[in-house]
């Protein structure tokens, strides 16, 4: 079957699978390699990245795709066989996070603007060679006083559009990530109407720069309270809000939207995601494209040692299952069903 931008879409929002976000930065896997009191090397990191793509029965069932860092992508087993095609084998889609971070926006206090389009192309052409099918580009916008700017959403918006352009030229879908991030103390309702201007401005620019909906997936927060905010929001609010708001700002044509988990406990970002399910009504695929809320229990049962491996393979085994259910929309009534 030949591969289409759209197939390859399709595949990602696959009934009852997501994405694992596993494109940690070198920075933000040492962190979480401290809080298990491992050494963050080339060789641990691989290890455990391997022990991950090596859960046949998660990676087969429950997930679509695997986002990569640089080098994770050129990485090898230890066995020698290339990471990607321990996804690829288990049915999964090799990805790959290409923007180079968000940095302070001159003369816009508190916000930030993605970087990495330089180059770009070339880097795409390769990581094309070296597997990749999808890529992702994060864009962040916080909420606090004054801000976010029109001027922040419309630098990033604009980014985003010109990343997934060239990413389609190079016959890879774009995941396109605008996070309002959920640090602050602002309400739903004040994330509910950020969120709907972010979205507004991004689908304006994908317009203008071409880009085919079709063959695009949307990797967005959730409309949800601040962590700092007294009055936070129930699961069923926040999975009402989130819907109510995609549906006056998403086309139908995007395939999927996948969430980014944001901070959220993993519990919380599964319970939303299945309320959201339940409710339904909507055009696309609602699913997940999580990273810490995939990987916590995981990396803690694993904490470094080779013994440990079962135990972080089953540990990560029931997070993917659990949100698969909740793409489905099944989680509460398994979770009932079993107690």
């Amino acid at each position: 079957m030949t591969e289409t931008l759209e197939s390859i879409a399709q595949a990602m929002v696959a009934p009852g699978k997501g994405i694992l976000a596993a494109d940690e930065s070198s920075g933000t896997i040492k962190k979480r390699f401290d809080s298990i009191k491992v050494e963050s090397t080339e060789d641990t990191r691989r290890d455990y990245r391997e022990m991950l793509f090596r859960t046949d029965e998660a990676m087969r069932n429950h997930i679509s795709g695997v986002i990569l860092y640089d080098e994770t992508i050129r990485q090898k087993a230890k066995d020698g066989t290339p990471l990607v095609d321990l996804i690829k084998k288990a049915g999964a889609i090799p990805g790959i996070k290409v923007d180079a971070g968000a940095k302070d926006m001159p003369g816009f206090p508190g916000e930030k603007i993605t970087e990495g389009l330089d180059g770009l192309d070339a880097r795409l052409a390769e990581y094309y060679q070296l597997g990749a099918r999808f890529a992702k580009w994060r864009a962040v916008i916080d909420i606090a006083d004054g801000i976010p700017t029109r001027t922040c959403l419309e630098a990033n918006a604009e980014a985003l559009a010109r990343y997934a352009a060239l990413c389609q030229q190079a016959k890879i879908v774009p995941i396109v990530e605008p996070e309002v991030l959920m640090d602050g103390a602002h309400d739903i309702d004040r994330c509910f109407e950020v969120t709907e201007e972010t979205l507004r401005i991004l689908f304006d620019r994908l317009g203008a720069h071409r880009v085919n909906l079709e063959g695009t997936i949307l990797k967005p927060n959730m409309v949800i309270a601040g962590k700092k905010c007294g009055k936070q929001a129930s699961v069923e609010e926040v999975a009402e809000k989130t819907i109510a708001c995609f549906k006056r700002t998403v086309p139908a044509a995007i395939p999927g939207i996948v969430f980014l988990s944001g901070g959220q406990s993993d519990e919380d970002a599964t319970a939303h995601l299945n309320a959201m399910n339940a409710i339904g009504g909507f055009p696309w695929k609602m699913s997940f494209s999580y990273g810490r809320a995939l990987q916590a229990a995981p990396l803690k049962a694993w904490s470094g040692k080779p013994e440990n491996v079962p135990a972080g393979q089953k540990a990560f085994l029931h997070r993917a299952k659990m949100n698969g259910l909740a793409a489905l929309g099944d989680w509460k009534s398994a979770l009932e069903k079993a107690a």
